[in-house]
């Protein structure tokens, strides 16, 4: 390997190994703000769900919603009349 390619493999190795520090130092503020939501009284399960759910587009979300209310009646979890206008 030239020098050259030595020298760019170096910093790219680098820049990745800075970016993981950063990585770890966001994912440690984001748990400090999971825990002070917590000790403030919010469940932090739920939280991280809403989270989940506004990444997704809104049909995307429909449609889970829809599987999950169909496989929650077909194993007998919910009522089959509980769907209401939800089916597609």
């Amino acid at each position: 390997m030239h020098s050259s390619d030595a020298n760019k493999l170096k910093q790219y190795i680098e820049k990745i190994e800075n970016l993981e520090v950063e990585k770890t130092e966001v994912q440690e503020q984001i748990s400090e703000v999971f825990g002070q939501a917590k000790s403030d009284g919010f469940d932090t399960k739920v939280m991280k769900k809403v989270l989940k759910l506004r990444k997704m587009k809104a049909e995307d979300r429909e449609t889970e919603d829809y599987l999950l209310d169909t496989y929650m009646m077909a194993l007998g979890m919910i009522p089959e009349d509980s769907r209401g206008g939800n089916e597609q």
